[in-house]
């Protein structure tokens, strides 16, 4: 709450009070709605503004329901609803820092107001109640008062001042001032043009017959309805007639802003016109983003004007408020493209984004970023212009796609920026695109440099052409490495696992140990990662391979293989082949009964045994649709799914059975048939896993394993002569289908209308 010159402010902040706040002022008759039209008839002016995020009440110091005393000290008190109607007393009083002048004006936003300094002889004070009770709305009496308005040339009928109270006008006498308000746009009011400017006038005499005296009291009010205009040059430009009435001249104009005086910009007064020049970014001013296609913004200035001019010998001082605002303009960002080639780095800055906006998504060439060693973006601050975003990304980043050009032994990189921004508070979305190019030659981006600075004469042949590197791969414990030497020239080349494209990522995801740095890569790959190939299974060995392929990344085409089989010790494993054969090498120990030999153990087909043991570990090695297994549907896979346990007559309690589980899981984009098959055949092979468990009596595992209890249904097998079946009850029945020939599952191959999803 502050007291300014004239009038008495109450500031309110709208993520305390909410949209739908509200004022009453109050006196001792009860409270009062400050809502138009009755706030422009009685001296108070309410704005809402979302961009300052502030609701703001401004009361004359003659407005209704406020309490005077000489003309020099004055009382307010208003009620603040609230969300919820809840209500807040605010109380000021307040004393007018300057002395009154002669004659004011005040254009407010919603009305005018003229205060005269009064000389109305004690007879004709008579005719008004009292000084307090001019003040109120309903406590006048205006016997031998009336009031005449002129209009342009056109003297009106007088009528009294309670018949123009009637009409929104409101006239009172204070103890030493005659005060006249009236709201704009009102029937007895006039446009007129004033030096090519816009104005609105109000013209009214006051008289009274006592005795043999007549008095006349001449009040007017002018005030300017110029709109602001925006110039090229960055302005929005104000004006105002230096003098709105008659013979004074100017003597000094201020300006200011809701939050101060007029530092920065440019007042002129010429030619009879106040002309006030406001440059975008002054202080004081608010501006807002949005977007319709594009992205724009408009600037608002809560204006404020003080005149001060001399009519014979009398100062008249005049106060005005004005909203102003810019049409839409476009905001256009820009990018400055600053790669480093030498670094193999694009650096991409985007500039003059508004602090009102920020990125929120980042897509590069199609894929969304992740925020890496080689890909990073920084917030930059620019004082004057909003702030920017500076992107990093490595020229080895794998959403840069790179092209060699053999003619001119040069490679262009090129990477295409999606910029998602938001427009706050409301997080309106806009799109920003940018497409980005560096180009080098094989020495010029460093990527065959030797400590010389020279290109390395490995890559080149007598034709400058550029040949596939040469990979070696090697065996170990653990699994299979391969490196090659000469990788400077990497950006030709892309490696290819399977079906996918080796990367970083991908390396981190399936648990590959991948390095590219100093024109060599090294590539070690783990025994039990994905990609591994397995065969000859037994008890003590068996063989892995793997195979990588080296693409040309321009054409696709492969240039080169190399794959490697290697010996590796059998301890535990599970494969789940390309074919349909689960083969399992499992420890049995931990759930020998009473020193069985894991001769003994099976699978849900007691006629399933072990293809090989030893002490305390069985092979296995059956098709997918044998032995009891069961199969389910789960987010996208197929599930087989096997037990190996030891048959009831050697189990040294019935009540505790305690088993091996063992499963297969297959991705499985495309299905048609359910569930019997005599050929089965996958992309790719399948992940298996295994885990114990105890089983009740009844079938019911007590510690299951997690995400195995869905709804199944047994897998029939092929008849066999005396062949029982051992399967657990099932939560659900699917329903029976018939035997297929050939089962196929494929990356390519598009899910079955009938096919249920996870």
């Amino acid at each position: 709450m502050d007291c300014h010159d004239r009038s008495f402010v109450i500031a309110v902040d709208l993520s305390f009070a909410g949209d739908d706040a509200r004022f009453e002022a109050v006196d001792g008759t009860g409270a009062y709605a400050v809502a138009e039209p009755y706030a422009a008839k009685c001296g108070y002016s309410v704005t809402v503004s979302p961009l300052s995020g502030r609701m703001e009440l401004r009361a004359s110091y003659f407005s209704c329901h406020t309490e005077t005393k000489d003309d020099k000290v004055f009382g307010f008190s208003f009620n603040l609803l609230v969300r919820g109607d809840v209500a807040y007393g605010l109380n000021k009083t307040c004393s007018p820092s300057l002395e009154w002048a002669p004659r004011e004006v005040s254009c407010e936003l919603n009305y005018m107001e003229v205060s005269m300094k009064s000389e109305i002889p004690r007879m004709a004070r008579r005719s008004w109640d009292s000084c307090a009770c001019a003040l109120q709305v309903d406590g006048w009496s205006t016997l031998g008062w009336q009031v005449v308005f002129q209009r342009d040339e056109e003297q009106l009928e007088p009528m009294s001042i309670s018949d123009a109270r009637e009409q929104g006008y409101m006239f009172a006498l204070t103890h030493q001032r005659l005060v006249f308000r009236t709201p704009y746009g009102q029937p007895d009011s006039f446009m007129a043009m004033v030096n090519d400017i816009p104005v609105e006038v109000v013209h009214a005499t006051l008289f009274s017959r006592q005795r043999w005296l007549v008095i006349m009291v001449d009040v007017a009010a002018t005030c300017s309805m110029h709109q602001g205009a925006y110039e090229d040059s960055g302005h929005l430009v104000f004006r105002t007639p230096g003098a709105p009435y008659p013979g004074p001249d100017v003597a000094r104009v201020r300006v200011g802003f809701t939050d101060g005086l007029f530092e920065n910009g440019d007042v002129v007064t010429e030619n009879g016109t106040v002309q006030i020049s406001i440059p975008l970014d002054a202080k004081g001013g608010l501006r807002k983003s949005f977007v319709s296609d594009d992205l724009y913004e408009f600037y608002m200035f809560h204006l404020y004007l003080e005149q001060m001019f001399e009519d014979e010998g009398a100062e008249t001082r005049l106060r005005l408020h004005r909203t102003l605002s810019t049409p839409m303009l476009l905001r256009p960002l820009f990018t400055q493209n600053q790669s480093i080639v030498e670094e193999r780095l694009f650096q991409v800055y985007l500039g003059d984004v508004p602090q009102d906006v920020r990125l929120v998504l980042l897509r590069l060439n199609g894929r969304e970023a992740r925020y890496t060693n080689s890909c990073s973006v920084a917030d930059i601050t620019q004082p004057a212009h909003g702030h920017g975003y500076l992107l990093n990304v490595s020229f080895d980043h794998p959403a840069v796609t790179q092209q060699y050009y053999e003619m001119y032994g040069t490679v262009q990189y090129r990477l295409d920026i999606n910029y998602t921004l938001s427009v706050l508070p409301e997080n309106e979305p806009y799109f920003y695109f940018v497409s980005v190019t560096a180009l080098a030659g094989p020495c010029e981006s460093n990527l065959g440099l030797t400590r010389l600075g020279r290109c390395h004469p490995h890559y080149l042949d007598s034709n400058s052409a550029l040949a596939p590197p040469v990979l070696d791969a090697a065996c170990s414990e653990s699994g299979i490495s391969f490196s090659a030497d000469q990788w400077g020239f990497g950006f030709l080349w892309s490696i290819v696992v399977g079906s996918d494209t080796l990367t970083p990522e991908l390396a981190a995801r399936r648990g590959y140990n991948m390095s590219n740095a100093s024109q060599k890569l090294q590539l070690d790959v783990p025994v039990y990662s994905q990609g591994f190939h397995y065969k000859d299974i037994t008890l003590e060995s068996f063989l892995g391979t793997f195979e990588i392929h080296v693409k040309d990344r321009q054409t696709g085409s492969v240039q080169k293989s190399a794959s490697k089989t290697c010996p590796f010790v059998t301890s535990e494993l599970i494969v789940c082949s390309t074919d349909g054969r689960m083969t399992v090498a499992a420890d049995l120990s931990r759930m020998t009964p009473g020193g069985a030999s894991p001769l003994t153990s099976n699978l849900l087909d007691s006629s399933c045994g072990p293809a090989e043991v030893d002490e305390t570990r069985a092979l296995f090695s059956f098709p997918l649709n044998s032995c009891g297994s069961k199969v389910k549907l789960r987010y996208g896979n197929v599930i087989y799914r096997n037990e190996i346990f030891y048959s009831k007559n050697v189990s040294d309690s019935e009540d505790n059975d305690e088993r091996l589980v063992v499963q297969c899981k297959y991705p499985l984009e495309g299905l048609h048939k359910l569930f019997s098959m005599y050929r089965f055949e996958s992309d790719d092979p399948g992940i298996g896993s295994m885990g114990f468990f105890k089983r009740l009596a009844e079938g019911i595992s007590t510690t299951p394993l997690s995400g195995l209890v869905t709804t199944t249904v047994a897998v029939p097998t092929p008849p066999m002569a005396g062949r029982s079946s051992s399967a657990a009850p099932i939560r659900k029945h699917l329903g029976s289908y018939p035997a297929v020939h050939y089962f196929r599952v494929s990356k390519q191959s598009k899910p079955h209308p009938n096919a249920r999803k996870g």
